[in-house]
């Protein structure tokens, strides 16, 4: 059905309590005040200094904050709340999981957001490598979500080169959330964190959007790459999430790969963490992977899913807090040989995954065997759903479309609101 010819809002069964959690995620945001340009400052710091874990096949001289040795700390400090100083010294997964944990994670929609078409922005998701990208001391570095090093090069970006004129103060850096597209060696924005030092953790999406396309547009960062500017950095169009900003963002021309349609909650602040404020939703139209697939590139006949094995045998996603899917007894977890920490993969049986009142009471789930280490995280609990619900009954963009009502409907409740 075409989506001009809805006209009647839709609502599907409820299978998550996902619209529980934004309104609460938006709550705590409101009460919540952090030092948020201290974190910009430890996070520009950790980008810069982190130990690298790939080579850069073209260096440019860098020049890190200097690293405070300080004692050891606490082993059961949480890995979250470590500053640079003691990141630095991370390894290994511990490592790659302070640093993945720094950027803003979406969650994959698995219900349809109330007020979608007044509250939230909506864009193509460009494939590709996502990543920080970090400005200072007259460097710009781009960094994985696991920490590895992907470029070291000059950019137009606030003191990312080392012009004639010189450096300008430490003070001054930026970091972006980017996406690096390889095709075209191209940057594109999704987010912005810091610019010329100053924070952007509590802001609202829609200040953040309004003063990266501004500013962005204005340090050249934009322009085509020269002597002193190696990578492009690219806006992506964002549009209102009614009808006619969804269907382009859906079907429109974009420069990139499209994997899937990223939701910006208008009212969000930069969260670090999977957060229900930002959604990520797929079909076979906007990307070509919509179903997982192996280390082979093809679709399994069973869905798998990930998950981290805890001290006490329980097996949880990566959500904050951590939904628990299963439990292994102490005799098959020796006789496997599994630890605590490790990740773990399961095919999802027959008896599939069941809902009570948008809660998940069950799962059959048939172990497969340890995950490379090089995988930092479990799955989250809105990914296992979204998969589960494409290979049975799957969130279609007409769905999208319905729960806004008919575009007339629409632009009568706009003048109702206005006046």
């Amino acid at each position: 059905m075409a989506p001009h010819d809805i006209r009647r809002p839709f609502k599907r069964p409820t299978i998550s309590d996902q619209q529980k959690r934004r309104e609460l995620s938006l709550q705590r945001q409101a009460q919540h005040r952090t030092e948020a340009q201290l974190q910009a400052r430890r996070l520009a710091s950790s980008i810069l200094s982190f130990p690298n874990n790939t080579s850069d096949s073209q260096p440019v001289d860098l020049v890190p904050e200097p690293i405070v040795e300080e004692p050891e700390t606490d082993a059961s400090v949480d890995i979250n709340e470590l500053d640079i100083r003691h990141a630095a010294r991370l390894k290994g997964s511990e490592a790659r999981r302070w640093f993945a944990s720094q950027l803003m994670l979406p969650e994959w929609m698995i219900d349809v957001p109330d007020r979608l078409s007044q509250d939230w922005y909506v864009f193509a998701r460009p494939a590709g490598k996502r990543c920080f990208v970090v400005s200072s001391n007259g460097t710009t570095v781009s960094r994985l979500r696991n920490g590895s090093l992907l470029h070291r090069f000059p950019s137009a970006l606030p003191n990312g080169a080392r012009t004639k004129e010189g450096p300008r103060s430490g003070q001054s850096y930026c970091i972006l959330d980017c996406i690096f597209h390889e095709l075209d060696q191209t940057y594109y924005v999704i987010d912005m964190v810091c610019w010329a030092g100053i924070s952007f953790y509590e802001c609202t999406a829609e200040f953040r959007f309004f003063w990266m396309n501004s500013k962005l547009i204005e340090s050249g960062a934009c322009e085509a790459p020269s002597t002193y500017h190696r990578y492009r950095f690219s806006l992506i169009p964002v549009y209102s999430c009614d009808h006619e900003g969804l269907q382009t963002a859906y079907t429109g021309a974009v420069p990139y790969v499209k994997d899937g349609l990223l939701f910006y909650n208008k009212h969000a602040h930069y969260q670090t963490g999977n957060t229900p404020l930002v959604l990520v939703w797929k079909d076979e139209t906007c990307s070509q992977y919509v179903i997982d697939t192996d280390n082979k590139g093809h679709v399994p006949n069973q869905q798998q899913v990930v998950l981290e094995l805890q001290d006490n045998g329980q097996l949880v996603t990566s959500d904050d807090p951590p939904v628990v899917l299963g439990c292994l007894n102490a005799t098959f977890i020796q006789e496997t040989g599994l630890n605590t920490g490790n990740l773990v993969r399961f095919a999802v049986n027959d008896g599939g995954l069941t809902f009570v009142d948008g809660k998940l009471e069950k799962a059959d789930l048939h172990y497969i065997g340890k995950v490379h280490r090089a995988r930092t995280f479990a799955d989250s609990y809105s990914k296992i759903v979204f998969q589960y619900m494409v290979r049975h009954s799957p969130l279609r963009i007409e769905h999208l479309f319905a729960s806004m009502g008919s575009p007339s409907e629409q632009e009568s409740n706009e003048v109702e609101m206005v006046g």
